[in-house]
Parts: C-alpha cells; sequence; structure tokens
C-alpha cells in the first residue's frame, strides 16, 4: 500500500519513536478493514517500536487506535490516514512515542492546566487541506493532557454517520456529542473556544517585550517576505502570525509561483514558516492584533494591542493582514453554511459525489473550483454575474472542454433554498431579468476576497473597500506605518505579487528608519552631553 520510497522515508521517521507504541485495529469483514490492516501492518514493519493488534472492541469498524504501552494519548483513526492524513497519523505515532509537541510552552502549560472531559470527534475528508491542522492539534492535546480523546473519523469510509449527522462540509468537529466548531483551526483557537482567557494569558509573555524596528502583522506571502527583508537589513524584527501561509493554506494547486512549476497551499505556506525561522525573527504566534495605535509624531514608537491589553512597541509597523473570503449576501446563504454552501471545493468536494451542483463566481478560483468538482459530481453549473469569464484563458479552454458543465453568463445568484436541511436550489436573475430556478445539492461561492482591516478603524486611510490605501513605497497615510498584500490597494490579488509588495514595505520600512530620527535616541545622546 505503501510506495517503497515513502517506507524508506518513514522507516527513518521512526527512528525517532522513543517508546513503544500500539496500533490496535477493530476491524470487520470489508474491503476497507482489509486496506487498514495492510496499511498498519507496513508501518508496523518500518519500526521494531511499532506493534499492530487486531483485538480492538470499538463499534465503528475498521478503525485503529494509537496509544503508548500504558495506554495513554487516546487518538483513535476510523480512517485510512493517506493523503492529507498521513502526515497526521505519522505525528501522532511521533508523539506518543516520546517525540515532543511542538507548541510554544506557554500553550502547552495551558493545555496540561485544562479540566474536564473532552472527547472529540472530528469529521475530515482525506482530500481536505485543511483537516490537518485541526487533527494535528487535537491530537497534540491528547498527548499532552489525558482528558482529551480523539476519534477522526473519514466522511468517505463512514457515509451513512455522515449522511444521519447532515455532514456536509470539513473539517466539522464535536466536543462531548455536540456541534463545537467548523473550518481550519489551529492549537491556539481550539484551547481559546475551550478557555475564553488562554489569549490573554498567552499574551502576557509578550507584555516586557522591548521594543522593535519592524513589527508585521500577518504571517500571509507579503508578511514572511517583509519579515525576511527586514532581518536581512539588521533589524530587530517581530512578526505577529496566528498562522503562517494565510489564504495560501486554503489553495490546492499552485502552478504559477515563480521556479516552482507545481506546489500546494500547505506546502508553500510551511516553506514560507521555514525561510522566515532562518532569520533572527521573533515569532509572536497565537495572537491577533486587536488595535493600532499609531505613533504621536514621526519617529515615534506605534504601538499594537494584543489580547488583554498587552502592548507592542515599534518604531515601524508593516501590516500584511491578508483577506477572508466575500459572501453573497443573499438570503439562505448563512442557514445553509456547511449545509451545502461551502467555500473549499477540494474539502468539500467529496460530499458532493454524484450531485448537482453550482460554482458561483467565473475568475480563476471560480473556474478551477468547477473543473475540481466536474470529475466528482454529476454535473456544474457555472454562474458568472458579468458578460465574460475573467479566469486565464488555459483554465477556460479546459472548463468548456467538460461535457457535464454548464456556464451562465449575466446571471446574478437571489437566493438559495433547501428543506432547512440541505441546499435543495438556486435562483438566479438572468440577462432578460427573469428568475430561474436551478435545482442543486451544493453552492460553493468562489467571488473573491474582503480584506481583514475591520480592526484598524479609522487609525489610517482605507478606500471604500476598505483595502488599506499605501503609495509606491507601500507606505500608508501614517508615518512609519507600512502595508502589503491582499489587505491593500495593490492590485492583482496573487502571491508572487504578495511576496513582492511585501519585500518593497520592508525596504520602504528601513528606508524610513535610516531618514527619521529615533527621539528616545536622541534624548540619550543629549542626556550623555548634557
Amino acid at each position: 500500500m505503501l510506495e517503497e520510497t515513502l517506507k524508506s522515508q518513514l522507516r527513518d521517521v521512526f527512528q525517532k519513536i522513543e517508546t513503544p507504541v500500539t496500533l490496535r485495529a477493530s476491524l470487520d469483514e470489508s474491503d476497507a478493514a482489509s486496506k487498514m490492516r495492510q496499511f498498519l501492518t507496513e508501518c508496523a514493519a518500518l519500526s521494531d517500536n511499532i506493534a499492530v493488534h487486531e483485538d480492538g472492541g470499538w463499534d465503528r469498524r475498521p478503525s485503529f487506535s494509537v496509544a503508548a504501552q500504558d495506554g495513554t494519548a487516546s487518538i483513535h483513526f476510523a480512517a485510512i490516514p493517506m493523503g492529507h492524513e498521513l502526515t497526521s497519523f505519522v505525528l501522532a505515532v511521533l508523539q506518543v512515542g516520546g517525540v515532543p509537541v511542538k507548541l510554544p510552552e506557554s500553550t502547552i502549560a495551558q493545555i496540561r492546566d485544562l479540566k474536564g472531559d473532552f472527547q472529540f470527534t472530528t469529521y475530515i475528508s482525506l482530500s481536505c487541506q485543511n483537516c490537518p491542522e485541526v487533527v494535528q492539534a487535537i491530537n497534540a492535546m491528547c498527548v499532552l493532557n489525558p482528558a482529551f480523546k480523539h476519534v477522526i473519523v473519514d466522511g468517505a469510509l463512514f457515509q451513512d454517520e455522515v449522511t444521519r449527522k447532515n455532514i456536509m462540509s470539513v473539517p466539522q468537529i464535536e466536543l462531548n456529542g455536540a456541534p463545537f466548531a467548523s473550518g481550519r483551526m489551529d492549537a491556539m483557537e481550539i484551547l481559546a473556544k475551550l478557555d475564553v482567557a488562554a489569549p490573554a494569558k498567552a499574551a502576557q509573555q509578550y507584555k516586557d517585550a522591548a521594543p522593535f524596528d519592524v513589527l508585521i502583522i500577518g504571517g500571509g506571502p507579503a508578511g514572511a517576505a517583509a519579515a525576511i527583508y527586514a532581518a536581512r537589513k539588521g533589524l530587530r524584527t517581530g512578526i505577529i502570525a496566528d498562522r503562517f501561509g494565510g489564504q495560501v493554506m486554503e489553495t490546492a494547486g499552485i502552478e504559477n509561483y515563480i521556479s516552482i512549476p507545481e506546489t500546494d497551499g500547505p506546502k508553500l505556506s510551511a516553506q514560507f514558516e521555514a525561510h522566515v525561522r532562518a532569520y533572527e525573527v521573533e515569532i509572536i504566534s497565537g495572537q491577533k492584533a486587536e488595535r493600532l495605535i499609531p505613533a504621536s509624531n514621526p519617529g515615534a514608537y506605534h504601538q499594537i494591542a494584543l489580547s488583554g491589553d498587552v502592548l507592542l512597541s515599534s518604531r515601524t509597523i508593516i501590516l500584511a493582514t491578508g483577506a477572508h473570503w466575500r459572501h453573497l449576501n443573499v438570503t439562505g446563504e448563512t442557514e445553509y453554511l456547511t449545509k451545502g454552501v461551502a467555500f473549499c471545493p477540494h474539502c468539500d468536494g467529496p460530499f458532493y459525489k454524484g450531485k448537482r451542483v453550482a460554482v458561483i463566481g467565473g475568475g480563476n478560483s471560480g473556474v478551477e473550483a468547477a473543473i475540481d468538482l466536474a470529475g466528482i459530481v454529476s454535473h456544474v453549473t457555472l454562474l458568472q454575474r458579468s458578460a465574460q469569464l475573467k479566469a486565464d484563458k488555459v483554465l477556460q479552454d479546459k472548463l468548456r472542454s467538460m461535457p457535464n458543465v454548464d456556464i451562465k453568463m449575466e446571471a446574478l445568484t437571489q437566493s438559495i433554498t433547501g428543506n432547512g436541511e440541505t441546499v435543495e436550489q438556486l435562483t438566479y436573475r438572468d440577462a432578460s431579468g427573469q428568475d430561474v430556478t436551478l435545482p442543486v445539492s451544493g453552492v460553493f461561492i468562489q467571488i473573491g476576497l474582503l480584506p481583514n482591516t475591520g480592526w484598524l478603524g479609522n487609525t489610517l486611510s482605507l478606500n471604500p473597500q476598505g483595502e488599506i490605501i499605501v503609495d509606491v513605497h507601500g507606505a500608508t497615510s501614517v508615518p512609519g506605518i507600512f502595508a502589503a498584500g491582499d489587505a491593500t490597494t495593490t492590485p492583482y490579488k496573487q502571491i508572487v505579487i504578495a511576496v513582492g509588495e511585501g519585500a518593497k514595505a520592508a525596504l520602504g520600512a528601513f528606508d524610513y528608519l535610516i531618514r527619521t530620527p529615533d527621539p528616545a535616541a536622541t534624548r540619550q545622546k543629549e542626556a550623555a552631553l548634557a
């Protein structure tokens, strides 16, 4: 089941296991159980510290648990963890086997201090690139605190269960049998939902941080590039990044990033993070900027407020906060979110196998979504509100070649309706002004992004769309504050452009610093000469 190259890689990785790990399977006579047995057997053959037993007593079959010999760390896979979840399985084995969990010490301490009974169930798809972050975060919590238990359920393997629960979007997380959250989440976000005081507690470790020369808000392509360029200039650099990658994490295939013919979002995001960590950059993780307090005069220190009113000071700030999915704002969109309304075709597409769906949006994202879905569902209707598609020609040609795709131009979505549990139809207004009803089971919205700038208030100039107005140097309306990436007025929201804009903003900040006196340093010099 595992290719020889992968076996060789896993054999090397499993050498890090410090204490024996038991994989205890609960199997049946199904083909899936046979594949699971083969997967587990092949993994166990790669390390003397991994043992497989088939005496599990779980009702979900096939499934298996990952546990230390003493039974600690309850992690249960109701899945054959290939695809995006192979890494989750490998990390679970390593961490249960004694390899330290890679989280900030403050976060580890908070997880260990939690009291209660935390029985998590996460519904996933092996094609979902957002699911592993959730799975790995909760698995790590299981390793750190015995009060945590986690079951990972592959919706494709347990179709009756996800149908009964009306799960049409992943990742879906339950806690103690009740809905807990949906969508991509990291350990700090999960911790914050379990302990509302967690972010403020974590922020306290930064309350005495020395002032920065450059403080970057955001860990997407623009923020990562800005951090690298600033650090290379010898500046004291910090970056507030609740996660690296930003929207890139939700991008499956990337084929237009220069020098890398083909990659995916999670992989490129990991490369961004690794590159930043190669420099002397203080990474402030698990935190979000809550307020911007501009300096009272040029050269003085700006401040960023974290949770708990912890203030970070910096002579320059680079805002690289990125953007989030734009909503249609039509009747039924919110009501049927995760019940037929979705934003990620790679994550949720498998739940619509054999069904009819609609994709809203004719840009690259929309056309790519329609192409991907056409290989899974029975029929795709793409709705574009203007008279022509905006996607690259190569994508348009591919879309038009697919026999189970219809394209509706000048189609304005009016409403999404259903039976209260699932989507049943979409209504759009055509070019003649007539309302047309389209029977569909799913609606995938791909109409662009909105900038993450609401937290800035009126501290600097924004355009009517909420984008930060920047000049050719990346400077904003406030001296010493720069911005880059999808949150700005820079046209064409592309990864490669965000990277360039981040580098430019860092160079702009450096130029500002060498040309603008530091009032505090000036006062110190005057005091020394007095």
